[in-house]
């Protein structure tokens, strides 16, 4: 004799045999909440280090507009990172450089500077050289530029592009 089980019934025996006791559930809720806990320390700790180990300058205070020679205030600004980056060892010091999105003008273009990438790498280093000048070992520094490349801003502001236009020194190597 064929015996036919009600679908809900079938769906029912089912569901009680694919359940998970309520304690092992609130167990691994623990478990994955700690495991989230950990993450989120590491990753603080991750941007400490790092926050630690990278000075982001805005370009609009180390050269006039448009340009890549230092300013006064630049050279100022510079001069207060000296001691620290004359005092560390086992590190590289590389100075990336960026800009906004807007193409190079004439002037700049007569100097042999084509566009961004070109400015960019001219800016970081112009600020090698002075980084150079302030007793800052040459065979640790080096410059990279990225032209418009690794925006922080939108650019289509002029807050968002003076937000773009930036130095940054950072510290790699074991040492860091």
């Amino acid at each position: 004799m064929l015996r036919v089980v009600p679908r809900a019934a079938a769906f029912a025996a089912l569901a009680v045999a694919a359940c998970v006791p309520q304690s092992a559930y609130e167990e691994q809720a623990v478990q994955l909440e700690q495991a989230r806990a950990e993450a989120a320390a590491r990753q603080a700790e991750i941007a400490k280090t790092q926050a630690e180990n990278r000075w982001v300058i805005a370009g609009d205070l180390l050269f006039p507009e448009g340009g890549y020679q230092l300013s006064a205030s630049g050279r100022a600004a510079l001069r207060q990172f000296a001691p620290q980056l004359s005092a560390v060892q086992n590190v590289k010091v590389v100075v990336y450089g960026f800009t906004d999105d807007l193409p190079v003008g004439p002037a700049l273009q007569r100097a042999g500077i084509a566009n961004n990438l070109d400015l960019s790498s001219r800016r970081a280093a112009t600020i090698v050289a002075f980084l150079e000048t302030q007793g800052i070992n040459r065979n640790i520094l080096s410059a990279k530029g990225f032209g418009e490349t690794h925006p922080v801003a939108p650019n289509d502001t002029p807050e968002g592009r003076a937000q773009n236009r930036r130095i940054e020194i950072v510290l790699e190597g074991p040492g860091a």
